[in-house]
């Protein structure tokens, strides 16, 4: 990972619900200069730069130590801005945007020349997504520009979900983090792909298959990510959304664990016993209210005092793909160079 000049990391508090307009103007003036500020979304928090200027988009990457052809999301205040960034906006983006904009969907459209190469990854289409959170609109408001933003951590880490997650892994790479306490949704946005003749999920997120299904008729998945070149959505690597502690996915059927040290994400309450140097979390049957949890589960739980963790996995229906998905990523071994 490329070495980076320390920075002092200031945290600045921001009620969500009705942010200070002194702090949003000191994280846009920030912006403005092409600096890095990390705030909080609905979904996890975001490492945010101004998304026209390359130069500030490429700090980014340098931050996180992220692969120059992993792309990243536009995020923006609305349709008018939505689509001065992209050569096309077809009828099911006009469905999409006005059944889940403002929310946790990201659109993928051809991009227009403004969007820089470092944004795209050098592919030709743009991520886009109108976030329901007031800090990131209030910042692009005051910015004028679309913010380029992915998680606010280190490259294939957990993705964070509270401002002390950010600073966990970027203090002295930043100079601010907004905070606006835990995020609401907890995983990352449904990615669909409109860029082709037919609609592809990307990405599974909190908006599932049969609604996207009502709107369009027909939506395909992505079934391998390409194996070299621009992605063309965040989240398709291996290894993504991962602990450093190995972690382990328990099959259903499977002997619960008997020896430790380690930690066990149960899915329930349930009935199996627990050793004393097991030690055993409980998680919501509910998939939202799980994926909510699961990342500030899984980061609580990263710590040497534990060799493994090993997570129940949840039941293989449409309501936890994308818990699964997160999961499958989190267990990938390390690509070792």
């Amino acid at each position: 990972m490329a070495s980076i000049p320390a920075l002092a990391t200031r945290v600045r508090p921001v009620d969500p619900a009705c942010p200070d307009p002194a702090a949003l103007g000191e994280a846009a003036a920030l912006l403005r200069e092409g600096a890095l500020v990390a705030f909080p979304t609905e979904t996890v928090y975001g490492l945010g730069a101004d998304g026209l200027n390359g130069d500030a988009v490429a700090r980014i990457y340098a931050a996180k130590g992220r692969p120059s052809s992993n792309p990243l999301i536009l995020h923006v205040d609305g349709l008018s801005m939505a689509r001065s960034l992209v050569r096309t906006w077809p009828a099911a983006a006009i469905r999409l945007a006005e059944a889940f904009w403002p929310g946790p969907l990201t659109l993928v459209l051809p991009r227009r020349d403004a969007v820089p190469d470092a944004v795209t990854g050098g592919g030709d289409t743009v991520a886009l997504r109108m976030p329901a959170h007031r800090v990131p609109l209030g910042l692009i408001g005051r910015l004028g520009r679309p913010l380029a933003a992915p998680s606010a951590n280190l490259s294939e880490r957990i993705s964070p979900t509270l401002a002390a997650h950010v600073l966990e892994d970027l203090e002295g790479r930043i100079p601010l983090v907004l905070d606006g306490g835990p995020t609401t949704r907890g995983l990352e946005s449904t990615v669909v792909d409109l860029s082709g003749e037919t609609a592809r999920i990307l990405r599974p997120g909190p908006i599932p298959p049969r609604l996207l299904q009502r709107l369009l008729g027909s939506v395909g998945t992505l079934q391998t990510a390409p194996a070299a070149g621009p992605a063309p959505s965040p989240g398709l690597g291996l290894r993504h959304y991962a602990p450093r502690l190995p972690l382990h996915l328990r099959a259903e059927g499977e002997p619960p664990p008997v020896s430790g040290p380690l930690a066990w994400l149960a899915l329930g309450e349930g009935a199996e016993p627990s050793p004393p140097e097991i030690t055993r979390v409980a998680m919501p049957r509910d998939p939202e209210a799980y994926g909510a949890r699961l990342y500030a589960t899984l980061r609580s739980l990263d710590r040497p005092a534990f060799r493994r963790i090993v997570v129940d996995l949840p039941p293989a229906t449409e309501g936890w793909a994308a818990v699964h998905d997160r999961l499958r990523r989190a267990a990938a071994a390390p690509v070792r160079a």
